[in-house]
């Protein structure tokens, strides 16, 4: 993956969920390189949002891929659902999965790309154990559970630790950041090492539309 390439995951929580279907073509006719689908049980973390159908609806829609990121208790129970109704990347937490690696091996295996995601309170060496194993970390900028919140900068830090891992070790990994990323907080994070950018408000509440939302993260 070329690191200098940011690319851009749109996340459909900010969208107009009446219109999902025509959110979704929207977006990836304006430039979106991934759709980003967040999936939350109400357990692991506070709110309740969508699953296997929605995720089905998506790949229906749009041929770009599938970034879903499984904000839910126990994920391993669930990946053989999301992966064969249309995830291209699976992203699990390392916080609520003991078995984290067996459970990585099996994304890989259904033929989804593994990503694991840690949240802001958690720190980097968690992950550093599995990289060899997935093909990208979603370092969380935000605490996971609602849209809209501030970026918090001293994640920024987990950024660089990470990279550095990657490169050391020629890995070539995907970092991702998800929680307030804007025309702003995109540049520190791709100064820090992230290359792929989930954004939500920045995108579908861009005031001069969904196209110069993506360019202005470019």
């Amino acid at each position: 993956m070329n690191q200098e390439k940011r690319i851009i995951s749109a996340s459909m929580l900010a969208s107009d969920f009446s219109q999902s279907g025509n959110e979704a073509k929207a977006v990836a006719a304006a430039g979106s390189d991934w759709l980003h689908i967040d999936v939350m049980d109400g357990v692991f973390v506070p709110n309740i949002t969508i699953g296997v159908p929605f995720v089905q609806a998506m790949k229906k829609s749009v041929s770009i891929p599938l970034d879903v990121h499984l904000m839910i208790v126990q994920p391993e129970k669930h990946i053989h659902a999301f992966a064969k109704t249309g995830a291209d990347i699976l992203t699990i937490h390392c916080e609520n999965n003991p078995n984290i690696h067996y459970t990585l091996m099996e994304i890989r295996k259904l033929g989804v790309r593994p990503a694991v995601a840690i949240n802001p309170g958690t720190p980097a060496i968690l992950v550093e154990p599995i990289l060899p194993f997935i093909d990208m970390v979603l370092v969380m900028t935000v605490n996971p559970g609602f849209g809209g919140q501030k970026f918090i900068p001293e994640t920024l830090s987990k950024i660089r630790q990470i990279r550095q891992w990657s490169d050391e070790r020629n890995l070539n990994l995907n970092i991702q950041v998800d929680g307030g990323i804007n025309g702003e907080t995109a540049g520190l994070c791709a100064e820090a090492g992230a290359n792929v950018l989930v954004a939500g408000t920045a995108i579908f509440g861009y005031p001069e539309g969904y196209a110069a939302g993506i360019q202005a993260l470019r």
